[in-house]
């Protein structure tokens, strides 16, 4: 093995946990009052992992990709592609989380300690092609993930967010580890290349199981239907910053390793699985968009929102080719910059007070009070719907084409009807921000990082955004290709 490639390929991940080691002896032994501090250098750290991800998706050398740590870990423009996404992901989240906690004397330098071994975990998530280093990565990401969710101590609601995550979270966790027990039982292998190859004839009746029970332990990570069901109450409950945070960065990475092991190990027999994905798909699709439909809690309609989203990602994988996997990165990307800005919305909408406004009730009439934060508001929901010009519209476009040239017509119908359905909740928030009496608890926000953070997603989803999308493109058929390449 050579370990100097080795450290050259898992740079990223080395970084970041080095900087979280530094950074969790500050807290310890500055306090409470280097929050803001650590939070800058945890950003510092994240944009220095990013620039060397950046070197290697453009290094020649390593187009093709290479192994690491003996074949446990895979460094290659798919893993690149979406580090870059959840390292955005957890800058963002970054920027905007200190202002929330200040105003309840909250924040500690624990929180981006535990965002910078979060980004470690879903690193090597994406990285992982070995049962066991998906496993690490996985519990890694999770355990932060779990003590982010009830990090506000003085709300009964995060605790709660936090303790249902935990268990529905351990759950699904042993559901993984059990189908993955059954496929190493019935392929000889937790390599992905060597459950390719036993897989390559066929596949039995245990490892079928091995493979249900482990997509089944994904589909929890990525909230799709059957398994969504303990993402309103975290949404709802866990803190703002914390829940833009989830519907980001572990988004992504959740949805990369479902990409991963469906279409490299078990790529070969696609048909096995297919109609699971295709079910999920279209499950996730009308629960989402109808479970949104009566919410009045606006960050549990964004919950319903990323489920809706999640399907629509799903029948890109339910393709099963090469053009469908660029499409679910397509997808995926633009979903990051829609949801951190719909979250951030949120979190600017606070009333005189300091408090966190949250429902229906609060934005009536917001046009009138904060004219520039409703149009905000009303492009990302827009977006979301897929309603063009926005750049949401694109996403779902190239999905769908991915779907009708791999002749799953039908599948594309349904998910066409199926959308028009999410439409009516984005629509609500058109009636209730331009058409009601004003509410006017809304008041201004007065946060140069999150006015950034929102501006700068608005203007990715807006028209402008079209602007990127060969380059968007070319870079997700790039990442796409590589997990082709083994076949």
């Amino acid at each position: 093995m050579d370990f100097l490639l080795s450290f050259q390929l898992s740079a990223p991940e080395i970084i970041l946990s080095v900087a979280g080691l530094a950074l969790l002896m500050v807290a310890a032994f500055a306090g409470n009052k280097s929050a803001k501090t650590v939070t800058y250098l945890a950003i510092a750290a994240l944009v220095a992992a990013s620039a060397v991800v950046i070197e290697l998706f453009t290094n020649e050398a390593l187009s093709l990709g290479a192994d690491a740590w003996s074949g446990l870990y895979r460094m290659d423009a798919f893993s690149n592609f979406t580090k870059l996404l959840i390292y955005l992901a957890t800058i963002g989240c970054l920027i905007v989380t200190p202002k929330f906690f200040d105003a309840k004397g909250e924040y500690r330098p624990e929180y981006p300690v535990l965002m910078i071994f979060g980004a470690v975990g879903m690193g090597i998530m994406v990285s992982a092609v070995d049962l066991m280093t998906l496993y690490i990565g996985l519990e890694m990401s999770s355990l932060s993930s779990y003590v982010l969710a009830s990090y506000s101590r003085s709300d009964e609601r995060s605790a709660e967010a936090g303790l249902k995550y935990f268990v529905l979270g351990a759950l699904a966790s042993g559901i993984l580890l059990y189908g993955m027990s059954l496929v190493y039982g019935f392929t000889g292998s937790t390599s992905y290349l060597g459950i390719r190859a036993a897989l390559a004839d066929g596949m039995g009746t245990g490892a079928l199981f091995g493979v249900v029970f482990v997509l089944a332990g994904l589909a929890f990570k990525i909230a799709a239907v059957p398994f969504h069901m303990w993402t309103p109450d975290v949404y709802e409950g866990a803190p703002t910053p914390v829940t833009a945070f989830f519907a980001t960065a572990p988004k992504v990475a959740a949805v990369a390793i479902l990409m991963r092991i469906a279409l490299d190990p078990f790529g070969a027999q696609s048909t096995a699985w297919q109609q699971i994905i295709i079910f999920a798909a279209l499950a996730s699709i009308v629960v989402g968009a109808l479970g949104a439909i009566g919410q009045e809690n606006i960050k549990r309609l964004l919950a319903y929102s990323s489920i809706n989203n999640v399907g629509f990602i799903l029948i890109g994988l339910a393709v099963a080719t090469e053009a469908g996997a660029s499409a679910m990165l397509v997808y995926l990307a633009i979903y990051v910059f829609m949801a951190l800005g719909s979250f951030v919305a949120l979190l600017m909408l606070r009333d005189r007070d300091g408090n966190q406004l949250e429902t229906f009730a609060d934005i009536s009439g917001l046009s009138s009070t904060r004219p520039m934060l409703a149009l905000c508001i009303l492009l990302l929901m827009f977006s979301l719907a897929g309603i063009p010009p926005l750049l949401g519209f694109w996403g779902k476009f190239v999905i769908f084409q991915a779907a009708v040239e791999a002749d799953l017509i039908l599948l594309a119908t349904l998910g066409i009807a199926a959308s028009v359905i999410g439409a009516f909740y984005y629509i609500k928030f058109i009636k209730v921000m331009y058409f009601d009496e004003p509410a006017d608890v809304v008041v201004e926000s007065n946060s140069p990082a999150r006015w950034a953070v929102l501006s700068l997603a608005t203007l990715v989803i807006s028209p402008l955004g079209y602007l990127l999308t060969i380059w968007l493109g070319q870079l997700a058929d790039r990442a796409a290709s590589a997990m082709f390449f083994v076949i």
